[in-house]
C-alpha cells in the first residue's frame, strides 16, 4: 500500500501509516469516531477526486458528468431507503454546513429557534453564541433536569410555548440517553415549529431501528456520516418533498460550490453497507458494549451522567473522583486510550477544564470486541486514571493495551 506515495513523498507516507499504528494499537474511545471499511477507502481515494460536478445529476454546470451523476444518484437513492426519507441531499461537506444549509432554508437571520445547550450535550451548531448559529439566529437553549440529567420534554414544552420558536432542534453529541422524537415532533406541532433533528451520533442506529428514527416524520433530519453510519467525514439532508427545492438551493449554491464527488462515492459504499442485515447486528452490539463499559466503570466506582446510557455513548464523571477531565484525557492517552474531556450538565468547571470524559464503543465494536472485551477495557481506564501521575505506570499500560489490541487489527494486511 501507498507504494507512489512511499516514492514521492516518504515522509507524508510514514505519517500516514503512523497514524494507522496509532489507531490499532490504541483504545479508540471517542464516540464520534468509528473505521470505515477498506471499500470506503478505497473509494475515497479514487478518480472522481478530479472531476468537478456544480450542480445536480441531470442538471450540471460543467460537461463530462455522466459517470458522476450515476454515482452521486446512487448515493440518494441509498439513502433514502436506509432513512425511508422522501429526499435527499448528499452533497454537505460536514455536520456543520449541513445544519448551516438547513436554517439558511428555513429561517431567516433573527429568527428564534429552540436547541439543547452546549454544557448539557448540544453541539456549537445548535445556537452556541460563539458559533453562527448562535451569532445569525436567536437561539434558545434547553436544557436537562437537574436530578435525573435527562432530558425534560414538559420543560421544553413550556418554553416552546413560552417563546414561539420558528424552528425546534432536537440532537446531541453528548447526551447518553435515547431521545423521543415523536414528543418533539408534538412539541413541535403545538407551537407551529419546524421540527429539525441532527442525529449525527445515532445515524447508524437510526437507520437500523436500534434508535427511533425520526427522518419519515420530521421535516428535515441531518446527519454526519462518519459515526456511527461508518462512512467517510462527511455529512447528509434528509428531508420532506415540500422542502426539497429550499434544501438544495441552499446547499448549492447557497454555501457550496463543486460537490467532493469521491466523498460521495465513498459515501453510496457506506449506505450500501448500512442496508446489508449483518450492519444491524453491528449496530445492537454497539449499544450492549457501551452499557456493559457503563456497568463495568459503575462497577468501579466511577458516577455516570443520568446513571447509564441507551446508546453508542457515557458520559463519565471523573471530578467525583477527584480528576479532572482534562488530567484524565491526558493519562488516558499516555496509556494508548484515547477519549475527549468533556463539560458535564450543570458544569462547575470550564470547556478546557471540565469535569467529564465522553467515550463511546463504535470503533471497539467496528474492531469486533464485544462484552467480554468492555470489561477489559474498564480495568485499562481504571487503572490508567488511578495512575494518572506515574508515567512509568501509564508506559506498562500502554504496552499491555498495545498487546490486547494485536487480536482485533481491523487493517491487518
Amino acid at each position: 500500500m501507498f507504494e507512489n506515495l512511499k516514492k514521492n513523498d516518504l515522509v507524508i507516507a510514514n505519517l500516514i501509516l503512523a497514524e494507522k499504528e496509532r489507531q490499532m494499537n490504541g483504545l479508540e474511545l471517542i464516540p464520534s469516531e468509528n473505521l470505515v471499511s477498506k471499500s470506503v477507502l478505497e473509494a475515497l481515494g479514487s478518480y472522481p477526486v478530479n472531476k468537478y460536478s456544480e450542480g445536480y445529476p441531470g442538471k450540471r454546470y460543467y460537461g463530462g458528468n455522466e459517470f458522476i451523476d450515476e454515482i452521486e444518484q446512487l448515493a440518494i437513492d441509498r439513502l433514502k431507503q436506509l432513512f425511508n426519507a422522501e429526499h435527499a441531499n448528499v452533497q454537505p461537506n460536514s455536520g456543520s454546513p449541513a445544519n448551516m444549509a438547513v436554517y439558511s432554508a428555513l429561517l431567516s437571520p433573527g429568527d428564534k429557534a429552540l436547541g439543547l445547550k452546549l454544557t448539557e450535550g448540544g453541539h456549537l451548531t445548535h445556537g452556541h453564541k460563539v458559533n453562527f448559529s448562535g451569532k445569525t439566529y436567536n437561539f434558545l437553549q434547553y436544557g436537562v433536569d437537574k436530578e435525573t440529567e435527562m432530558l425534560d420534554y414538559d420543560a421544553i414544552l413550556d418554553l416552546a410555548r413560552k417563546e414561539k420558536p420558528k424552528l425546534i432542534l432536537s440532537g446531541f453529541t453528548a447526551y447518553p440517553r435515547k431521545i423521543d422524537f415523536k414528543k418533539f415532533r408534538e412539541i413541535c406541532d403545538d407551537v407551529g415549529a419546524f421540527a429539525m433533528a441532527d442525529i449525527s451520533h445515532i445515524g447508524g442506529l437510526c437507520a437500523t431501528g436500534v434508535h427511533e428514527n425520526p427522518v419519515p416524520y420530521f421535516d428535515v433530519v441531518t446527519t454526519t456520516t462518519h459515526k456511527t453510519l461508518r462512512g467517510p467525514r462527511s455529512a447528509v439532508i434528509m428531508c420532506k418533498e415540500e422542502f426539497a427545492s429550499k434544501i438544495d438551493k441552499a446547499v448549492f449554491p447557497g454555501l457550496q460550490g463543486g460537490p467532493h464527488e469521491h466523498v460521495i462515492a465513498a459515501k453510496a459504499v457506506a449506505f450500501k453497507e448500512a442496508l446489508e442485515p449483518k450492519f444491524k447486528d453491528y449496530t445492537i452490539q454497539i449499544v450492549k458494549n457501551a452499557k456493559q463499559l457503563a456497568s463495568s466503570l459503575t462497577d468501579l466506582g466511577y458516577r455516570l451522567v443520568t446513571g447509564g446510557t441507551d446508546t453508542h455513548l457515557l458520559l463519565v464523571d471523573v471530578r467525583s473522583n477527584g480528576i479532572s477531565g482534562i488530567d484524565a484525557e491526558k493519562a488516558l492517552e499516555k496509556a494508548g486510550i484515547y477519549c475527549n474531556k468533556n463539560t458535564i450538565p450543570f458544569e462547575i468547571g470550564s470547556p478546557w477544564d471540565p469535569s467529564g470524559v465522553r467515550i463511546g464503543t463504535p470503533v471497539l465494536t467496528t474492531r469486533g470486541m464485544k462484552e467480554s472485551e468492555m470489561k477489559q477495557v474498564a480495568e485499562f481506564i481504571h487503572n490508567a486514571l488511578q495512575n494518572r501521575l506515574d508515567d512509568f505506570k501509564l508506559k506498562e499500560i500502554k504496552f499491555n493495551v498495545k498487546e490486547f489490541c494485536k487480536d482485533f487489527d481491523f487493517y491487518k494486511d
